[in-house]
């Protein structure tokens, strides 16, 4: 397991990444997936040279004390490292409410990590049989959907979202994915505008 949180980017200072506070954002490296709309390819890979250090960052956010309100675990996906449990523990005794973007692919993870976070924003891309088409990742589709019932259930402050590029989700799914998410106790969905700049896939217009 991982004994050092690898980190592929930082933004000291944000009022929009975690709702009604203003927090850092720690850019976790590495996923397993390959969104064909992801415009963060550099964060991609597991293992990359980064001229950020996570003790170096824990040192900088000791002098923000006080500034700011919290720090938010962004990626690649956090919870496909085994250090990131370790981390939130860092910056939860220093005070700051932690923050939480992930895809949801790593559920018992997310269920681990869920007594430590104060709040939680979760990518869905489609249903759960059409994840393959974005992801790429042959059998994608369920692990998501099974983080949205732990943390409906668990009632965490959530914001659920999913980026929508026309040629990936029809009317339709959007439609059922609404209803879906609604059944398992998540009644708003914020639904992102695709920015096809920069995207692993050209082929999107």
């Amino acid at each position: 397991m991982d004994k050092t949180l690898r980190v592929g980017g930082f933004t000291p200072f944000t009022a929009i990444d975690f709702p009604g506070a203003l927090s850092a954002v720690v850019f976790c490296q590495g996923c397993p997936w390959r969104c064909r709309y992801c415009h963060n390819g550099g964060l991609l890979p597991a293992q990359a040279d980064s001229k950020y250090d996570w003790q170096q960052l824990l040192q900088h956010l000791q002098t923000r004390r006080g500034l700011l309100d919290a720090v938010v675990f962004s990626g690649g996906e956090p919870t496909a490292q085994g250090a990131l449990e370790g981390a939130v523990q860092d910056v939860k005794a220093m005070g700051f409410k932690v923050g939480l973007h992930t895809a949801g692919m790593y559920p018992r993870r997310l269920a681990r990590l869920l007594p430590k976070l104060d709040w939680v924003g979760l990518d869905i891309k489609a249903l759960p049989e059409n994840y393959d088409a974005i992801t790429r990742v042959p059998g994608s589709g369920t692990a998501p959907w099974q983080s949205a019932a732990i943390l409906a259930e668990a009632g965490i402050p959530l914001q659920v979202r999913l980026t929508r590029h026309p040629q990936l989700t029809s009317d339709g799914e959007l439609a059922e994915i609404r209803e879906r998410l609604t059944a398992l106790g998540i009644p708003e969905l914020t639904v992102q505008r695709c920015n096809t700049q920069n995207a692993l896939d050209p082929g999107l217009l």
